[in-house]
C-alpha cells in the first residue's frame, strides 16, 4: 500500500505500532485510515467491527473486565508491541443531571471512563517498554458542560482526571495527551435527538478532519502536549471554561433559555423540568 507524506512537524509514522479503540466508528475509522495511510501498523478494537474497516479491527467489549485484556493481548501480539494507544471509544445520550442515574448513565460512564481505564491498564507495560504515548479523545464538555447531557460531560471530565493521574504515574516513560473536540456530526448524537434533546443551537459543529489532525498531532508531535483543543474556537472556550467558569456558565445558561423559549424541547419528557422552571422564572 502506498503511503502519504508525513505532515510537517510530526514524527515519521512508518512502522509505528498503534492501537485504536472505537475503531469502527466515525472518529475511529478516520483516525485508522489516516495512520495506515502514513505507514503505521494499526489494529483497532470495537464492539462491532465493520466489514469495510480500513484496518484490522478485533471485536472487544470495553465494558467487560475479562474481554479487554484478552483482546488487547491479541492486538499487541499482532503489532509486536505498542508505540501509541488512542483511546477513542465513547458514547453519548440524554441524561439530565436532575434525574436519578439509571442504565443510560451507567452505560456512558462504563464505556467512556472505565473502558478507557481497562484498555490503558492492559497496555501500560507495552507502552512503558516502547517509551510510547497515550491519546485520550475527551470532549470540550470535559471543561464546559452542556445541560441535559450530564453523564457524557461527567464521564469526559473524569476521563481527564484519569489521564492526569496516569501522567503522574507513568509520565517518566509515556506521554499522555487529552484532545478536546467539540461537536462533530455523527451517530453519537442520534439518541439525544430522538429524545428531543438535540444540541442543535447549543453547540457549533466542527469538521471531522480537524479532529483527526489534532489526534495525530497529539500522537506524533515532536513534543508531548498535555491538552489539545481541536479548533481556535475550542481553544478560546477551553481557556474561558478553565479560567472564567462563571462567564461560560452565563453564556450556556442564556443559550439554554433561548432554546427553551423557542420551544426547542417541546414534548421532550426528559427536559420537562428545565422547561417548566424557565417558563415560571420571573
Amino acid at each position: 500500500m502506498s503511503t502519504s507524506p508525513t505532515p510537517r512537524g510530526l514524527r515519521d509514522a512508518h512502522g509505528l505500532r498503534v492501537l485504536v479503540t472505537g475503531a469502527s466508528g466515525t472518529f475511529g475509522r478516520a483516525i485508522c485510515a489516516r495512520l495506515a495511510g502514513m505507514g503505521a501498523q494499526v489494529v483497532g478494537l470495537d464492539l462491532a467491527p465493520g466489514a469495510d474497516d480500513p484496518v484490522e479491527v478485533l471485536a472487544c467489549d470495553l465494558t467487560d473486565d475479562a474481554d479487554v485484556p484478552v483482546a488487547v493481548a491479541a492486538a499487541l501480539e499482532k503489532l509486536g508491541g505498542l508505540d501509541l494507544l488512542i483511546n477513542n471509544a465513547g458514547t453519548g445520550g440524554p441524561a439530565p443531571a436532575e434525574l436519578p442515574p439509571g442504565d443510560e448513565v451507567r452505560r456512558q460512564l462504563d464505556l467512556n471512563l472505565l473502558g478507557t481505564w481497562r484498555t490503558t491498564a492492559a497496555c501500560v507495560d507495552a507502552l512503558v517498554a516502547a517509551r510510547g504515548r497515550v491519546v485520550m479523545v475527551s470532549s470540550r464538555m470535559a471543561a464546559m458542560q452542556l445541560p441535559l447531557a450530564a453523564a457524557y460531560g461527567a464521564s469526559k471530565r473524569a476521563l481527564v482526571a484519569y489521564a492526569d493521574a496516569l501522567r503522574l504515574e507513568i509520565g517518566t516513560h509515556v506521554g499522555v495527551t487529552c484532545v478536546y473536540p467539540s461537536a462533530v456530526r455523527s451517530p453519537i448524537h442520534d439518541s439525544t435527538a430522538a429524545a428531543g434533546l438535540s444540541l442543535e443551537g447549543m453547540s457549533s459543529y466542527e469538521p471531522l478532519d480537524g479532529v483527526v489532525d489534532t489526534v495525530l498531532r497529539a500522537g506524533l508531535g515532536r513534543r508531548v502536549r498535555r491538552d489539545l483543543p481541536t479548533t481556535r474556537r475550542g481553544s478560546v472556550e477551553f481557556f474561558l471554561a478553565r479560567h472564567l467558569p462563571r462567564l461560560t456558565d452565563r453564556i450556556v445558561a442564556r443559550t439554554l433559555a433561548s432554546r427553551v423559549h423557542a420551544n426547542a424541547f417541546e414534548g421532550a419528557e426528559l427536559a420537562a423540568g428545565v422547561v417548566r422552571r424557565h417558563r415560571s422564572a420571573p
